[in-house]
C-alpha cells in the first residue's frame, strides 16, 4: 500500500509541459547556449549542469549590476524555464538580485525522468554551480520554492545553515498531505517538508493563497 501510495504522490508531483516551451540552442557568432524562443541578453547566461544522478539539468543565471544577493529559484510543477524566463528577468530587475532557475531532470530541455530523488541532486548542482562559478556566498543565498518546488528548496536549506533566507511560495507539507489529511510522517511519503522545516536555520517567509 505504501508503494502505492508513493508512487501515486509522486505522479500528482509532476507535469511538465508537454511538448516543452522552447529548445536549446547554439549562437552562430559566440556558440553559447540559448533558450530558442529568446533573444541573447547580455547578462543572461544558459547552463547545462551534470547532476550526481547521472542527468545534465538547464539552468539560466541572470546578473544584476546592483546586487548584494542570489535567489535560487526552484519552480512549480507544471511549469518549465522558457514559460519562466520573462518572470525570472522581471524579478532580477525589480529585485536588484542575480538569479539563477533551472529545470528538473524531465522537465524543458534537462535530461532523465523527475522524481523527488533526482530534484535533490539538481537544485545541488545548481547550487554547487552558483558557489563555484559565481562565486556566490551561503549567507547570500536566498532559496526561493514554489509549489513542488518547495520540497529541493527545503531539502538543501536543512543542510545549509548559513542562508540569508528562504522564501516558500505555495510550498506543499508533503505529497501525502496533499492528498490525504494525514497527521504524521509515513516512511512511503515523498518531500516531507513539515519535517524538514524545523532543521532551517534563517528567515522564512511563506506565501499562501488562500481562495
Amino acid at each position: 500500500m505504501g508503494g502505492v501510495t508513493s508512487s501515486m504522490a509522486a505522479k500528482l508531483a509532476f507535469f511538465p509541459p508537454n511538448p516543452p516551451s522552447y529548445k536549446l540552442v547554439a549562437d552562430e557568432m559566440t556558440g553559447l547556449l540559448l533558450l530558442s524562443t529568446f533573444p541573447h541578453r547580455e547578462n543572461v547566461e544558459i547552463l547545462k549542469l551534470p547532476t550526481r544522478k547521472g542527468t545534465e539539468v538547464v539552468a539560466m543565471y541572470i546578473r544584476h549590476p546592483m546586487a548584494t544577493s542570489t535567489l535560487l529559484y526552484s519552480h512549480g510543477n507544471a511549469a518549465d524555464l522558457g514559460q519562466m524566463y520573462e518572470l525570472f528577468v522581471e524579478l532580477s530587475i525589480h529585485l536588484r538580485v542575480n538569479l539563477m532557475g533551472y529545470d528538473y531532470s524531465g522537465y524543458g530541455q534537462s535530461s532523465g525522468k523527475p522524481s523527488e530523488q533526482h530534484t535533490y541532486a539538481d537544485i545541488e548542482a545548481v547550487y554547487k554551480c552558483m558557489e563555484e562559478g559565481y562565486g556566490a556566498k551561503q549567507e547570500d543565498i536566498i532559496l526561493y520554492g514554489q509549489s513542488v518546488g518547495s520540497g529541493p528548496t527545503l531539502d538543501l536549506a536543512a543542510r545549509l545553515p548559513h542562508l540569508r533566507a528562504v522564501v516558500l511560495h505555495s510550498p506543499i507539507l508533503s505529497g501525502l498531505r496533499v492528498m490525504y489529511p494525514v497527521k504524521k510522517s509515513y516512511w512511503f511519503d515523498i518531500y516531507k517538508n513539515i519535517d524538514k522545516i524545523q532543521l532551517v536555520d534563517c528567515p522564512v517567509l511563506v506565501i499562501h493563497f488562500i481562495r
